[in-house]
């Protein structure tokens, strides 16, 4: 019934746009559009976390990672996916100190580097948002496809539109709006999804044990699912700008806490259904879609929830990403700086469109992206440090970068066979590159900052 899923989902769309557009900020000024600074209590935020960082990757990743590698694996990509919120959580008061009135990850850098290190971080952080944004549009696109007639390039671009029209219109106060209603619903429907999922699970057979892999090839997913995950999500600007939302320091710890805890207990429920569909023994298709699979010719009072589930997952996490782009290429106070801002938003998502209605795969560019990040992570959050300097910071990003190429190099014996190796043919995460990238950035980082005198952060 193409008709009626179509009326259901436009309706969640329009309830979405109605809850951003009321919430718009009133300030008119570009800093209140892209900080909302310290407005927000330690609950809303705590719910944000949630909201933003769920996408429909959790319907995806988990319930594979849960199906085939096992629990120790799961709950290292929970942990590594609450990770980052609890780093700013404890992390956060310093930065809001060394930079009351900041901005973005970018303005954190030119604080400490300056403004060439402040281009570099920002080019980082849009081509890892970039990709996630991608990725949550195209998976909307082939959840559409799996579970229903509509045609998925009509979800993509509702999708992509809906959020556009209440996060350009109302800044980073909408999208906070949004994701508190967001968060409270993706809970609810996650839990009822998930119980008639199970429900639907054939008879247990006599034989069935847990899927694992042996105890060292887990633990060696799970430890670069949580170095990859924390890495790249430091760099997802919507969460730098819960720091400076934040009432004051409690409110913004109590909220990483609670936004963690709850998205550990999202990630740990929805892969626990792919280990249980694996135990089961049903086919879990081709490419394998553990969740998916136990709703194959499902009836549409089961299929429809599941649509608007990823509706909410999907749209909670680009209305992030869209703000969390703008506010790092705008700057300034001039009058235009906030029209520039909501035309930049705009003009990021033609591209980003068009290559989701691709239907392309995007786990490879993740990953890659994934790695660029854990290479330059470290020297930038250094940055509070008063012995680093650029050359420091520079130094460990690109000894991060021979970091991530040189496991496969020594293992190989040559340098393209390393290079290859750290873009992850065949889309597997392995942890050597990951362990390569974070050791010797550090490592080059603290050396060069030992060696100078004091520095004193740029106000």
């Amino acid at each position: 019934m193409p008709y009626l899923t179509s009326a259901v989902l436009g309706a969640a769309l329009c309830c979405f746009a109605f809850l951003g557009l009321r919430a718009r900020f009133g300030g008119g000024s570009l800093d209140d559009y892209v900080t909302a600074r310290n407005s927000q209590t330690a609950s809303t935020l705590g719910l944000s976390f949630l909201a933003s960082g769920m996408g429909a990757w959790i319907l995806f990743a988990p319930p594979e990672i849960g199906a085939f590698v096992g629990p120790v694996a799961l709950l290292g990509y929970a942990f590594g996916s609450a990770l980052p919120f609890i780093v700013l959580g404890l992390y956060g008061p310093k930065i809001r100190q060394a930079l009351p009135e900041g901005r973005s990850i970018a303005e954190f850098a030119e604080a400490c580097y300056g403004k060439n290190v402040r281009r570099f971080v920002a080019m980082v952080s849009v081509a890892y948002m970039g990709c996630f944004l991608a990725a949550e549009l195209t998976a909307i696109g082939a959840i559409t496809a799996l579970l229903s007639d509509v045609p998925p390039a009509v979800v993509i671009i509702g999708v992509a539109l809906t959020t556009l029209v209440y996060t350009v219109m109302g800044g980073l106060r909408a999208s906070l709006a949004t994701d508190r209603w967001q968060a409270w619903l993706l809970l609810a429907l996650l839990l009822a999804v998930a119980s008639v999922t199970l429900w639907r699970l054939p008879s247990m057979p006599s034989d069935a044990a847990l899927p694992s892999l042996p105890i060292g090839s887990s633990l060696s997913v799970a430890l670069t699912l949580v170095i990859a995950v924390t890495a790249a999500n430091l760099f997802h600007q919507g969460y730098w700008q819960r720091v400076w939302a934040a009432q004051d320091d409690q409110s913004l710890g109590r909220g990483a806490w609670l936004g963690g805890g709850m998205t550990i207990l999202v990630v740990m429920v929805i892969g626990g259904v792919g280990m249980m569909a694996a135990m089961s023994g049903v086919s879990l298709g081709e490419p394998p879609m553990p969740f998916f699979a136990l709703l194959s010719d499902a009836p549409i009072w089961i299929t429809l929830p599941s649509l608007v589930l990823a509706v909410t997952l999907v749209t909670s996490s680009v209305d992030t990403l869209q703000n969390g782009i703008a506010s790092l290429w705008a700057s300034g106070d001039r009058p235009d700086a906030l029209t520039k801002a909501r035309w930049l938003t705009v003009a990021i998502m033609v591209p980003v469109i068009v290559i989701a209605l691709q239907g392309l795969s995007v786990l490879r560019l993740f990953l890659i992206a994934d790695l660029l990040c854990a290479a330059i992570v470290v020297p930038v959050l250094l940055g509070l440090w008063q012995r680093m300097t650029p050359m420091a910071a520079i130094g460990g990003g690109l000894a991060g970068l021979v970091g991530a190429v040189l496991p496969g190099w020594l293992s190989q014996g040559s340098v393209s066979a390393g290079v290859i190796a750290a873009t992850f043919p065949g889309s597997v995460p392995t942890l050597g590159p990951f362990v390569g990238a974070l050791l010797l950035s550090t490592a080059v980082s603290m050396i060069i900052a030992g060696a100078n005198k004091r520095r004193v952060l740029a106000r």
